[in-house]
């Protein structure tokens, strides 16, 4: 799709592609060649610059520091919206993003500026984490789970009748229902950002590809007042969540020490063992199900229980270091990454995503049980009283 706009003293040609379309990439590269722009906007950050034009990136990846920086979730969540588009770019015999790796070097064949037109990747994921619940991060999780098992169903003409809406920003989008939050930063705060840095993009004449599901936001908020700094913060955590942070252990504690005194030892003790099993035996069944070594598992049953009383630290985030001292990714590994991300059996197979799976599976297993624990507390404390 092309659409034509004027902001001020330029002409903007933008061109609306879905990223797995053969179609797409013979659009942007007889437009380029047509209209010969001062410059060439891509809907890429640096980062996603950087990576279509270096395929080994992952070789560099540090797990442990990704682990460290408390950034599983987060790189999980990317990878698997990496797999769901790989996968139909596979199906369909192309590359994903190849309209913009085609925009780039068309554009540097006639002259053209190459200017980078989306926000950066680990900003937008990180404000949607940041505005996302617990319970919001898990659903999403399973919900790009579910979606990637209807790819097998698509065709390549299936995609050229989407590209009025990209099938990624579908998926999204449809995602977004459930989670507004979600469509909001992923979609809507980067069609003002793509905008405002498409208008401000060097030179009179100036093409710009970006995915079709972006297109119509953009023409609605090319001539609007964007505050381009406002988008690139990553919003302060609300006071709230750091005193909920911190209110449900000190009560966990408050609780033990009413067992104690209002049942004596016997009560007490019923309720730190409960809080041992509870949290230790569903982190440890997270690490099994998530292929973890007999070490990660044992580190994952010890952990959860003292965790779960410490906001600093959480379980998966031992058991996710445990995994990768016990299991150190290879080379291999990372070479092997953007291959093994196209099905569920590559995920659990590789040693960097079954390091990501343990940290995920055994949080959820120690947040269920801090959720199972906690009325039974109650329970033992009420009858003691």
């Amino acid at each position: 799709m092309i659409h034509k706009l004027n902001y001020q003293n330029k002409e903007i040609i933008l061109l609306g592609t879905a990223h797995v379309s053969r179609e797409s990439v013979k659009l942007v590269i007889d437009s380029i060649n047509m209209e010969k722009p001062d410059t060439v906007c891509v809907e890429l950050c640096e980062s996603r610059f950087q990576a279509i034009r270096q395929r080994e990136r992952w070789q560099d990846m540090d797990i442990v520091k990704v682990i460290k920086e408390k950034k599983s979730f987060l790189l999980l969540a990317n990878l698997l919206l990496a797999s769901f588009q790989k996968r139909i770019a596979k199906k369909l015999g192309i590359n994903p993003g190849e309209e913009m790796l085609k925009a780039i070097e068309t554009g540097e064949a006639v002259g053209a500026a190459i200017h980078l037109a989306d926000r950066d990747i680990r900003t937008t994921l990180a404000r949607t984490w940041r505005a996302m619940s617990f319970l919001d991060k898990i659903k999403l999780i399973f919900q790009i789970l579910l979606s990637a098992s209807e790819i097998e169903d698509i065709k390549e003409e299936d995609v050229e009748k989407m590209k009025n809406e990209d099938m990624l920003e579908s998926l999204l989008s449809e995602i977004g229902k459930s989670l507004p939050a979600l469509k909001k930063i992923l979609i809507d705060e980067r069609n003002d950002y793509i905008a405002y840095k498409i208008r401000t993009a060097p030179g009179e004449k100036i093409v710009a590809v970006v995915g079709a599901g972006h297109v119509p936001g953009i023409k609605a908020h090319i001539h609007d007042d964007i505050d381009i700094q406002a988008l690139e913060e990553l919003p302060p955590k609300t006071k709230l969540s750091a005193f909920l942070k911190w209110i449900l252990p000190a009560a966990i504690f408050s609780l033990f020490i009413l067992g104690f005194f209002y049942g004596g030892s016997e009560a007490g003790t019923d309720m730190i063992l409960w809080w041992i099993l509870a949290h230790g035996l569903l982190a440890g069944l997270g690490a099994v199900i998530a292929l973890a070594h007999p070490l990660t598992v044992l580190s994952a049953v010890v952990a959860a229980p003292i965790t779960a009383l410490n906001p600093m630290i959480a379980a998966g985030w031992v058991a996710g270091l445990v995994e990768a001292l016990s299991r150190k990714p290879k080379v291999r590994d990372l070479e092997n990454l953007p291959e093994d991300i196209l099905s569920f059996k590559g995920f659990w197979k590789n040693k960097v995503t079954r390091i990501l799976l343990v940290v995920v599976f055994a949080n959820i297993g120690s947040s269920i049980g801090t959720f199972i624990s906690f009325p039974f507390l109650l329970k033992v404390l009420q009858n003691a009283i």
